[in-house]
């Protein structure tokens, strides 16, 4: 195969990831707490012949090296529900599951059947000392802007807001759900906001205006190989037929 279908078939695999990363991204737009992700590539230049040209053109194959996730913050709605919580500004709460200790931005909890307070998916949502339970006698929860857990027995507890320094470096493991290899830091003054969620800050009409995007270069691609195939086929007729 030649160098300029080898360079048209290696963009077109990047077009093919960076389509799975936007239907990602429009799959979750209202997913709460989620981050829209984009591609990175790399061009590796090539130098063509170039005749007598002193400025050959140069022809480059793509790679698609990583994907970046848009940290930015969603917009933060109010829900009146309670057992809603939003994090104004960073941080991510702390929660506790059989693979370890995770950190989200989707605050919408609820209570377990032991009135243990859990993240939607059942994983244990932390405190500084720990998981938090409501008994029977806590109908009235308040939830103070610093994270401190209330209602008429007391404080339960306050919850976990960390950061990192190195944002970018967190892993996904879920929609919503995070981890990393380094210690977090508690944040210092985090502010919560009860009876609200965090929107994912996916922006639909970019997204689909980026996917129209990469299916047109996509099916480009593919009709430029077409007709290199068509080319090489008619060459080699053509010589087969000197010979």
């Amino acid at each position: 195969m030649e160098t300029t279908s080898l360079i048209s078939l290696s963009r077109q695999t990047g077009l093919r990831r960076q389509l799975e990363v936007v239907a990602n991204n429009l799959a979750n737009m209202n997913t709460v707490g989620f981050k829209g992700e984009n591609m990175m590539f790399v061009d590796h230049f090539v130098r063509s012949s170039g005749g007598e040209n002193p400025f050959p053109q140069k022809l480059h194959f793509v790679r698609d090296v990583a994907t970046f996730r848009d940290t930015t913050e969603g917009e933060i709605t109010q829900t009146n529900n309670v057992l809603d919580v939003a994090i104004a500004g960073p941080g991510y709460f702390a929660v506790q599951t059989p693979d370890g200790e995770r950190y989200t931005r989707n605050g919408r909890f609820q209570l377990d059947q032991s009135g243990q307070l859990v993240t939607q998916e059942g994983f244990a949502v932390l405190t500084e000392g720990g998981p938090i339970v409501l008994g029977p006698r806590d109908t009235t929860v308040n939830i103070a802007r610093d994270g401190t857990v209330a209602s008429e027995t007391g404080q339960l507890g306050k919850l976990r807001v960390v950061t990192f320094d190195n944002e970018a470096a967190l892993r996904q493991v879920g929609n919503t759900l995070f981890r990393s290899d380094e210690a977090p830091r508690t944040g210092d003054k985090p502010t919560v906001v009860q009876g609200a969620l965090e929107a994912s800050n996916v922006q639909p009409i970019v997204e689909i205006t980026r996917m129209i995007e990469v299916q047109r270069s996509y099916e480009s691609l593919a009709r430029f190989i077409d007709r290199e195939d068509e080319r090489i086929r008619n060459v080699i007729r053509d010589l087969g037929q000197l010979a």
